[in-house]
């Protein structure tokens, strides 16, 4: 294995951009969830005519799951994203839109027959708002205990719970909002770190794990975990996400 200042220089230096971790490649390793996003998402396509996809990030996920029906939105809040998923998805039809953190979404009511959100804000009731009334909502969100281990290891705050953030939260939200749950579950498989770089560039990628997360603030913790996963083997977070696919009843 490469020298500690090594592994984190090269880490540092990794570009970032949409919602790309391939630079990880073979250094993190992700146990596989009992379902699939994709295949209930490409489901869910063969069924709906206006489709609305929820902070598509870089448009990457939503482009591989193309053909798409004509009418397509994707939302996207993170500024430097926005002209990525137009580029990648101006050749599929798909009319991205900016999306501000507080703002509604830029969707008019009862316009959508199915929502798609992969990790993406899950505001209830904006959900009933845009959905027509049978309308499909497929999702899949990070919960709140995601990667708290590796928040412990570093010595970091730890991860802020919300209830809103646990399936069994965000269940109770959509049935407020008169949504019927078609199938919920909620898991923590685990992801596993190979190289303390490998934990520098995902904790880069995702500032929110840790938000004041330096690595010369956190040097001390990153080399005792270096040292660790040299003595000990690859280090053991869990992932902690959960599965909603859910229809607006009548109003």
């Amino acid at each position: 294995m490469k020298p500690y200042e090594e592994l984190v220089e090269e880490a540092l230096a990794a570009s970032f951009s949409g919602w790309d971790f391939g630079w990880l490649g073979y250094r993190a390793v992700s146990a596989d969830l009992s379902w699939s996003y994709d295949r209930l998402a490409r489901s869910a396509l063969e069924q709906a005519t206006r489709v609305l996809d929820i902070d598509t990030g870089g448009g990457e996920l939503l482009a591989s799951l193309a053909p798409l029906p004509e009418a397509t939105i994707a939302t996207e809040g993170y500024e430097p994203n926005v002209p990525l998923a137009q580029c990648r998805l101006a050749a599929l039809g798909v009319d991205v839109r900016r999306h501000g953190v507080l703002d509604p979404l830029p969707v008019e009511d009862d316009a959508v027959d199915l929502v798609l959100n992969r990790h993406g804000r899950l505001e209830a009731p904006e959900l009933a708002r845009v959905l027509r009334t049978g309308g499909v909502l497929v999702t899949q969100q990070v919960g709140s205990r995601n990667h708290a281990d590796l928040n412990e290891a570093l010595g970091a705050p730890p991860v802020m719970l919300a209830a809103a953030n646990h399936c069994e939260g965000a269940v109770n939200a959509l049935h407020e909002q008169g949504f019927e749950i078609l199938e919920a579950a909620e898991e923590w498989p685990e992801f596993v770190f190979l190289d303390v770089g490998a934990i520098v560039f995902h904790l880069r990628a995702i500032p929110w794990q840790i938000p004041d997360f330096d690595v010369d603030k956190y040097e001390p913790a990153l080399r005792a975990l270096d040292q660790r996963i040299r003595t000990e083997g690859p280090f053991v977070a869990h992932n902690h996400r959960y599965l909603i696919r859910a229809r607006r009843q009548a109003r």
